[in-house]
């Protein structure tokens, strides 16, 4: 049959969702296809949510498993709040690409590969005794395609290097993904038109419309799919990553409190991107300081909140650790500035691309002495927005450094965001130290609401002040050595922190209010519980959930509403920190479920553990 008759009898089929994981070496673009495919995907009107999982080599060695670089991306019809555990589709590019990830995909499913690359050095190198291919034909439904080939041929008569054009495979592939699920290539087309030029750029729209017209022509996919818009609320989306988020939140607190905002930061996956993306919004008055090391920038930080600005400092776990000496400072200081902490997988340089939850106890308890801080924790993408804005809202209130964490998988991932009425958005006026015309200026005299000290800016006159990491004297601030000051002072800190738990919203519960199960999350283990909480409810099973953002102080009622339930399961990506705080401060047998792998909580694995505990 020619190929137009082949194309011309294709059907569609309509699906509710669907999970497609892209998968190459490190330089064959895997992260920028499945960012050009979630692109298209959010302007098709889907609910999504993906997963980018990439190693931590720069430059590993080509077609081994150290090497592979993987992006997962789940699309549906309906609200999901996951990647997916399984995907239903798996494009890799080599065989090492294969090995790493076939074993995932659903039973059934379709696995599309480069054809081209599955000689027997590369399936050698990729750890396989033989060919891998005539098992898998028998499991799943093999494509194979030569994209290799197809893409050369179809980048003929261009001014481009060999390598150059094979560098353009992987947009071939996009084309072919595009057309087999309906996406739009559009926004694709746009972005290439700004990013290169000349035969590099035609080079790759040519061959996103090539793979586009090789998936519409071809006879190896007898039919295309279709997966309708989801029904969401109402108003302007825009895809978005956590450290997207992160950035814009702060932006938008020097928008909402009308002061400037300084970001100073070191360089640390997965955290840089917050620094990358906030450097782009100088027009907002924002300043941005790439300092020569963690404790430069952290100290740099102490500087700008000291002289009146918005700020704020963002790292890693590591880099995190050498910050907390500082902090202490700040803590005595009482200055107010923001601390965000993006969570990987450790300890040491550990696993720089992986996730994990592990840093809490290290923020709370991290820092010399009695320190106390406030720590909140975003739980989505676009959660981190709102997170970023509370955290300088309570900083400033009460004159006190605020701990954010997040994490590699909340960072990297994206989902569709809801573009907030900035009208809406809640303006807070700061008020600074006036000038006494009587007597003499204490810098640590007290707010009776909320305990904060006056934030005094240098220079003022009457408002002359000594600070330092040395003891502060109750309301003057001198140097004080002496015992019971010491101790009074401590526990201003302490009341003071206490007390935001007063203005903390309560925990809201989703299910039953009182009855069998509680699950109890935090970060970025949200929509994975979320998605398994659901999911048991369907299955008759009474399972409650909360999810906390405030960490230090928790909320007023946390400890009734946990007395609410009979059994209460807590999932973290840790040995249990959280677990921990929960049991000493409520004595309540909190049960354990850990994961320590670098990976986020499969629907699966939750499921299990809230059945057996359910039904123990």
């Amino acid at each position: 049959m020619p190929a137009t008759d082949s194309a011309s009898h294709k059907n569609s089929e309509q699906l509710e969702s669907v999970a497609i994981r892209f998968a190459g070496d490190s330089g064959d673009g895997m992260q920028l296809t499945g960012t050009k495919f979630t692109d298209e995907t959010a302007l098709a009107g889907n609910d999504l949510s993906t997963f980018p999982d990439f190693p931590a080599e720069i430059r590993a060695p080509a077609g081994t498993m150290a090497g592979v670089s993987g992006f997962q991306i789940h699309f549906s019809s309906r609200d999901i709040h996951t990647p997916a555990d399984r995907p239903d589709v798996l494009i890799a590019f080599n065989p090492a690409a294969l090995r790493a990830n076939v074993e995932d995909v659903r039973p059934g499913g379709t696995v599309i590969i480069n054809i081209d690359s599955f000689n027997e050095k590369a399936q050698t190198r990729a750890g396989y005794d033989g060919d891998p291919l005539p098992e898998l034909r028998e499991r799943f439904n093999l494509v194979e395609i030569p994209f290799t080939t197809l893409n050369r041929e179809a980048l003929q008569g261009l001014d481009l290097s060999a390598r150059e054009i094979d560098r353009c495979k992987n947009f071939f592939a996009l084309g072919v993904l595009c057309w087999l699920y309906g996406r739009p290539m559009d926004a694709t087309e746009r972005w290439l038109g700004g990013k290169f030029k000349g035969d590099v750029l035609e080079g790759n729209i040519r061959t996103l419309r090539a793979g586009h017209a090789f998936g519409e022509t071809t006879e190896l996919f007898p039919t295309s799919f279709v997966v309708p818009s989801a029904k969401i609320e109402s108003g302007t989306y825009r895809n978005i990553t956590g450290n997207q988020a992160l950035a814009w939140g702060l932006v938008a607190a020097g928008v909402q409190m009308d002061r400037e905002v300084f970001l100073g930061a070191y360089p640390i996956t997965p955290a840089s991107d917050v620094l990358h993306e906030v450097a782009r919004f100088r027009h907002f008055g924002v300043k941005t300081f790439q300092a020569e090391d963690e404790i430069a920038a952290v100290s740099s930080t102490i500087g700008a909140a000291f002289a009146g600005n918005l700020a704020v400092t963002v790292s890693s776990g590591p880099g995190f650790v050498l910050k907390q000496e500082a902090l202490g400072l700040a803590v005595m200081t009482e200055l107010p500035l923001v601390a965000i902490n993006v969570q990987r997988a450790g300890p040491s340089t550990g696993s720089p691309t992986k996730t994990e939850q592990g840093d809490l106890l290290a923020v709370l308890f991290g820092r010399h002495s009695q320190s106390p801080l406030p720590i909140l924790a975003a739980s989505t993408p676009g959660d981190c927005f709102h997170t970023a804005l509370e955290a300088f809202r309570i900083a400033v209130k009460y004159m006190t450094p605020v701990v954010v964490l997040s994490d590699g998988y909340i960072a990297n991932s994206a989902e569709p965001w809801l573009i907030p009425d900035v009208d809406a958005l809640e303006r807070t006026e700061i008020q600074f130290a006036n000038p006494i015309d009587i007597g003499e200026f204490l810098p640590y005299s007290r707010d009776p609401q909320t305990g904060a000290r006056p934030w005094a800016i240098p220079g003022t006159p009457g408002l002359e002040h000594r600070i330092g990491g040395l003891t502060k004297a109750d309301g003057s601030g001198n140097v004080s050595y002496e015992a019971e000051n010491h101790g009074r002072m401590i526990q201003l800190r302490k009341d003071k922190i206490e007390g935001i738990a007063n203005e903390l919203p309560p925990v809201e519960v989703d299910g039953p209010d009182s009855g069998e199960l509680l699950v109890v999350g935090w970060g970025g283990t949200r929509g994975s519980i979320t998605a398994a909480c659901e999911r048991a409810r369907e299955q008759g099973m009474a399972v409650s959930q909360i999810h906390l953002r405030h960490l230090n102080p928790f909320p007023s009622n946390l400890g009734e509403v946990l007395g609410r339930f009979e059994k209460v399961l807590l999932p973290e990506l840790s040995d249990g920190h959280l677990a921990m705080l929960l049991r000493s401060k409520y004595l309540v047998d909190v049960k354990m479920l850990n994961k320590i792998e670098g990976q986020p909580f499969k629907i699966a694995e939750l499921m299990e553990a809230i059945t057996d505990l359910y039904e123990s």
